[in-house]
């Protein structure tokens, strides 16, 4: 049950309309039941009665007690995102990311997710399109204010942007500022609101180490993966040795403790990765990954302060890899 309207390719313009039910059917996140449309913006699970609404175009499936269990961390979140000057009130701004940030506020960050994004395209979204020949099923998971949900409708992709956050500014809100049309949906990692092997490709957008267990999130994300599809982890941090992520952490919750009187641990994530636990999850969940360095280019400035912080024996600097899992076919099936 896709919210899909009008989708623009890059290059020549292309108009498609698609109606629902078409590409993203949806499952009761309680149950995991395939939901009925019952209207135009609502969908009802034939198993359990629960009624899931479509609210300002967002659709709405995280459960009463799960929106209770979280709000804590979206108050805290939204704080911090709305004092550091996130997002901006023209469609410009946002149509132009990741490549460029007309604020002038955060040009590194959006520069990590620019050459993360144009890695992705290369080494993972270009090949699948080779390979399907059609317009391929893609949910965006931690998907913020959409930029990357819009960059692939515009190849004409059906989308989906799954985030906790709905506000106008830095979350699923901004949808309204894109001229292209994907599917914001409001729901939980380990929640999703979608049937079993839906999607061709499922990215976990700077949003990975929000996990609070990473072994059942990624179970969840291989369930709605399509057999041979792709399982991406993109601008989560990565250390060799997890002693740099514990002091990371510290390092962060001193300061936001400081700064806005909260230390922003309301959710009890894994907060990074080693390649330790990376090995740990492919054998446990039967996931061979495979890893992309993208191609970023900063400066002298920044490439002398991050050796000037491994000379004077702090902690290593975070890498920020693409890290691609594909589904394989279960044995005997």
């Amino acid at each position: 049950m896709s919210a899909l309207g009008r989708r623009v390719t890059d290059g020549p313009k292309a108009e498609q309309t698609c109606g629902e039910g078409e590409a993203l059917r949806f499952a009761c996140p309680a149950c995991r039941a395939p939901l009925e449309l019952t209207g135009p913006g609502e969908a009802r699970c034939p198993a359990d009665g629960h009624v899931y609404t479509r609210v300002d175009g967002i659709w709405r499936f995280l459960l009463p007690e799960r929106e209770a269990f979280f709000r804590q961390f979206v108050q805290e979140y939204e704080t911090v995102r709305r004092a550091e000057g996130r997002g901006a009130d023209t469609p410009a701004y946002y149509r132009a990311l990741p490549f460029h940030d007309l604020t002038g506020r955060y040009q590194e960050d959006w520069h990590i997710r620019a050459q993360s994004f144009l890695a992705l395209l290369e080494h993972v979204v270009k090949p699948l399109e080779s390979t399907r020949q059609r317009p391929m099923a893609v949910l965006d998971l931690g998907a913020g204010n959409g930029w990357l949900a819009y960059r692939l409708a515009r190849r004409n992709h059906t989308v989906a942007a799954v985030d906790l956050l709905t506000n106008a500014f830095d979350g699923l809100g901004a949808h309204v500022h894109y001229d292209v049309t994907f599917t914001p949906v409001q729901a939980e990692f380990d929640r999703l609101p979608f049937t079993e092997e839906l999607a061709d490709l499922v990215v976990f957008n700077g949003s990975f180490h929000y996990a609070i267990h990473y072994e059942t999130t990624l179970r969840e994300a291989l369930r709605v993966l399509r057999t041979g599809g792709r399982l991406v982890i993109m601008d989560s941090p990565v250390y060799r040795d997890g002693r740099s992520g514990d002091q990371m952490v510290r390092e962060r919750e001193a300061l936001f403790e400081a700064k806005y009187g909260f230390p922003s641990n309301a959710l009890a994530s894994e907060n990074y990765l080693t390649f330790d636990r990376l090995a740990e999850l492919s054998d446990r969940v039967g996931v061979h990954w495979e890893f992309v360095r993208p191609r970023y280019s900063f400066g002298w400035r920044w490439t002398l302060r991050r050796w000037r912080t491994r000379l004077v024996g702090r902690r290593e600097p975070a890498q920020f890899l693409l890290i691609v899992g594909r589904k394989e076919r279960v044995a005997g099936t």
